[in-house]
């Protein structure tokens, strides 16, 4: 699938997308991702968590998607799945 990087990752440098060795990018699958600033991952909807068990092994994450859904106020997080990158999580939140 081709993807268009961002000029800069979201929260500058330093950022976690890029020192688990993945790049923002705006675009994927014909889709425009949705950015932020506000998420380690870089992108809206998208959070990570660690997979490394073992120390001293390269630090890993599984990337999960997650939307909210119902009424301002009420609404609660729906999970979109997991993945092996956080553009493919984003994928999925751009799709939902």
């Amino acid at each position: 699938a081709a993807a268009s990087a961002a000029p800069a990752a979201p929260g500058g440098e330093g950022c976690p997308v890029a020192c688990a060795g993945e790049e923002v990018v705006t675009e994927a699958e014909g889709l425009r991702l949705h950015l932020s600033n506000q998420t380690k991952t870089g992108y809206k909807g998208v959070s990570r968590r660690s997979l490394s068990i073992a120390h001293g092994e390269p630090e890993r994450f599984l990337f999960l998607a997650h939307r909210k859904v119902g009424p301002r106020g009420t609404a609660r997080s729906v999970c979109l799945g997991s993945f092996d990158t956080a553009v493919e999580a984003a994928v999925a939140y751009a799709k939902a």
